[in-house]
Formats: C-alpha cells, sequence, structure tokens
C-alpha cells in the first residue's frame, strides 16, 4: 500500500481545512460577542451540510469518470488518462488562484467574515440561514479543490482521500487550539509554508498532467495506423521514448528511482520522475516562475502600511467556550 499518494491530499486539505476553521472560529467568536449563541447550531450544521456537498461532489465526479471510461472500453486507455489530464489542469488554475486570491484576502478575512455575520443578524428571522450559508459557502469552496485534486488523480485508489480525511482532521484539531483552547499559533507562518508546499505540489501537478496527455495520445497513436502520426516526437514505442513531450532532459532511474524511498517522496509531493522530457520541464519551471514568483511577491513585497493592517487582521480572537 502506498501510503505516500495520502500526502498531496493531506497537505492541501489541512491549508484548505485551517482556512474554513478560521471562518468558522471567527464567526464563532462573534456570535458569543453579540450573546447570539444560539445561532452556534447553524454554524455547526453548515461545516457538516459543506463536508457532506463536497463529497457528494467528488462522488459526482467518480461517476462521471467510470461513465466516460465505459462509453467504449476500447478506448479507456485512451479516455483515462486524458481525464486525468484535464481534472489535473483544472485543479492546476482552481489552486493556483485560490492560493494566490487568498493571500491577497487574508488581511481582510476577518473584517470581510464581520461584516457577512452582522448583515446576517440584521435578517432577524433569516439570521440563522445567512450565518448556515456563510459557512457553507466557506467548506465548500475550499473541498471543491481538494475534490478536483483527487479527481486528477482517480487511478492511485482510496489513499489521497484517505489523506483528505487526515487533514481534515487536523485543521478540525487547529481550530480548536486556536478558538477553544486559546492557544497561539503563528497563522500567517502557517499559510506562507503550507503556501509553498502547495505551490510545489501543483507545480508537480503540471508535470503529471502532461504525462496523462502524453499517455493518452501515445495509447490513441498506437491504436492504429491512422492516428500514428499524432506522435510527433517517437522514435520508437518504447516507454523511453516521449510522445508529444520532447526529447528527455534526464534519467535518473538507476540514481533515484520515482518508485522507491526516497524518490517516490519526492513524486509525489514535488512532481519528480526519474524519466524527465523537455515539455515537462519547461512547464514545472514556467509555472515556478509565473504562480510561484506571484505568490512569492505576495507574501514578501508588503509595504509597511500592509504589513500594520496584515498584523491587525491576525490579531488573537477571543477563545470560544460555551
Amino acid at each position: 500500500m502506498n501510503f505516500s499518494t495520502a500526502l498531496p491530499t493531506f497537505v492541501i486539505t489541512l491549508r484548505e481545512g485551517v482556512e474554513a476553521a478560521l471562518v468558522v472560529g471567527i464567526v464563532l467568536a462573534l456570535l458569543k460577542k453579540g450573546k447570539q449563541s444560539r445561532l452556534n447550531s447553524w454554524v455547526y450544521a453548515g461545516v457538516g451540510v459543506g463536508i457532506v456537498v463536497s463529497a457528494l461532489i467528488g462522488v459526482l465526479f467518480s461517476w462521471v469518470i467510470q461513465a466516460l471510461g465505459a462509453i467504449n472500453p476500447q478506448y479507456t486507455s485512451v479516455v483515462e488518462p486524458m481525464l486525468e489530464g484535464i481534472f489535473s489542469v483544472l485543479a492546476i488554475i482552481m489552486l493556483s488562484w485560490m492560493l494566490i486570491w487568498m493571500t491577497k484576502q487574508a488581511r481582510f478575512m476577518k473584517a470581510n467574515v464581520e461584516g457577512a455575520v452582522t448583515e446576517a443578524l440584521t435578517q432577524n428571522s433569516n439570521a440563522g440561514w445567512g450565518v448556515f450559508t456563510l459557512i457553507l459557502v466557506a467548506v465548500v469552496r475550499e473541498g471543491f479543490e481538494t475534490v478536483l485534486f483527487i479527481a486528477a488523480n482517480f487511478q492511485q485508489g482510496f489513499m489521497p482521500a484517505l489523506g483528505a480525511i487526515a487533514g481534515l482532521m487536523t485543521a478540525v484539531a487547529i481550530g480548536v487550539l486556536l478558538f477553544k483552547w486559546g492557544v497561539k499559533i503563528n497563522i500567517r507562518q502557517f499559510f506562507q509554508v503550507m503556501g509553498i508546499l502547495l505551490v510545489l505540489i501543483v507545480a508537480g501537478l503540471v508535470v503529471s498532467a502532461l504525462k496523462h496527455f502524453d499517455e493518452s495520445v501515445a495509447n490513441l497513436a498506437l491504436s492504429s495506423r491512422a492516428t500514428e502520426s499524432y506522435c510527433f516526437y517517437y522514435e520508437r514505442f518504447t516507454k523511453v521514448h516521449s510522445c508529444i513531450l520532447g526529447p528527455m532532459v534526464w534519467n535518473t532511474s538507476k540514481i533515484l528511482p520515482d518508485e522507491q524511498f526516497p524518490g517516490i517522496i519526492l513524486k509525489t509531493l514535488f512532481g519528480y520522475r526519474e524519466n524527465l522530457y523537455l515539455v515537462q520541464a519547461v512547464g514545472y519551471l514556467t509555472f515556478l516562475l509565473t504562480v510561484g514568483g506571484t505568490y512569492l511577491r505576495s507574501i514578501t513585497g508588503s509595504s509597511p502600511q500592509n504589513a500594520k493592517t496584515i498584523k491587525s487582521a491576525h490579531k488573537p480572537i477571543a477563545p470560544v467556550k460555551d
């Protein structure tokens, strides 16, 4: 059983789960401060329904994948890697956008949540539904990103889902430490470290997505003479030559195989491959320079005024005690 495949989803779910936990904790603190703790049940209901909705989205994705693969069994070897590639691209876009967007919005998170809760409480009879909707959207938004990542790696079996469950449980524990027991954690540093890990994981997903597309086109090219020309870079139909990824950059299978420790950890977390091709290397570096560079600038390029804003946004919140 390959437990290493659970690591990326653990990291992703942990980061996204802590974001959701922060929203939940802030809402509970605001309700306690406003003497509206009667609405706490709506908060917990929003968390529960959000998790269920995220799980149902995952089941729906699995059903769609299986249904598409069963349309024509002859092309299963073409459809499955193509779907993995497509879901990988969607996950790359969503995770990258949310990483950069949430980093820029983090300094205003508390103020935004306070505004949303205040607006919900002014609705009197609909206040519960307003709080419920706020929590539901926060949980489903974070859960959807994890579901996309798992869908992009559906051939890896149950382990990615297990990693997601472990990440969720750890995020809940961090939320309890922060808001229930008043334990001080440097949330800003936590998100910065997790953000850098996420950039590297998504960069690895770029490498995987390109390999999925290469595998799909190669299988299609092998299926008939009419499609043989699709592989414009295939000297021979062997495992060491790519179909559409260009020449090989390195072959480290004898030095650091990616199916054995520690290569398998590097492969799972950071996209390392014992056989790396030119297009994959270019894609990896391009992602790091663009998305990774944008993220690093967002966490290191703050002006003094912005630094004060960020610091005030992360002031400790009074523990929530029932």
